[in-house]
């Protein structure tokens, strides 16, 4: 009899726990257009290049993001292995995370974990495009891919959001190094034509490797190789 009562009460504990989940889950998809968690992604993203760019050395810059990777990993695994805080994590469930990230890590550790391998791998002009293109690309390529994307390429990508991604990457380029730099416009325009390029067809090959970990350290990685070609100094 003791032990029918133990497993009722443990049902009963799972499937409150259950409806804690569902009551502060969010059913959004990589395919809707969630836009508080685009902009949440674009303003820390801009505001994680700006403040590195205006305030802080790269070492400086390099512990404060290790710091907040350490954090953010506590705080996922605290999420995901104690659901029965569901209710404490509701905004964040509801509105920054997508249906299937509910109960495994989201896209927040591999976000902050490309802009800290950014920040390790890369001069500091390179990093700075890397981190805008994520901030700033990515999220607009997305917002316009699904609004507006009509003309598909790929059955998740369109003419639309590529050309979005390609118009974004192209005008970080330039501005970080003509307008913080101080760089040759043309020769500028050169190397964001080319970085933006080869990272708008990157962006088509559909892989599993989450794309906040990717785009930044493909776009370091092509932009630094660029420049070295063209002759453009990092400083």
């Amino acid at each position: 009899m003791s032990e029918k009562k133990e497993v009722s009460s443990k049902e009963e504990v799972e499937l409150n726990i259950s409806e804690k989940i569902k009551e502060s889950a969010s059913t959004s998809t990589r395919h809707d257009l969630q836009f508080p968690r685009r902009f949440f992604h674009m303003t820390m993203g801009t505001a994680a290049g700006i403040i590195y760019y205006s305030f802080l050395s790269h070492q400086s810059a390099v512990s404060i993001l290790g710091t907040a990777a350490c954090i953010v990993y506590i705080v996922e695994q605290i999420r995901i292995n104690y659901p029965e805080y569901a209710a404490t994590f509701k905004i964040v469930n509801k509105y920054l995370l997508r249906a299937e990230e509910q109960l495994k890590e989201s896209a927040g550790m591999p976000f902050v974990m490309g802009l800290l391998l950014t920040l390790l791998s890369f001069p500091k002009v390179v990093a700075l495009c890397a981190i805008f293109t994520l901030a700033i690309a990515d999220p607009m390529s997305a917002i316009i891919g699904i609004r507006f994307g009509k003309n598909k390429i790929f059955k998740r990508k369109s003419i639309e959001g590529s050309a979005a991604f390609f118009v974004s990457t192209f005008c970080i380029l330039v501005f970080v190094f003509s307008t913080l730099y101080g760089n040759d416009l043309f020769i500028v325009c050169i190397l964001g034509f080319i970085v933006s390029s080869i990272m708008t067809g990157l962006e088509l090959i559909p892989i599993r490797v989450d794309d906040n970990l990717t785009i930044p350290i493909a776009t370091g990685l092509i932009t630094w190789l660029v420049v070295t070609i063209l002759g453009i100094p990092t400083f």
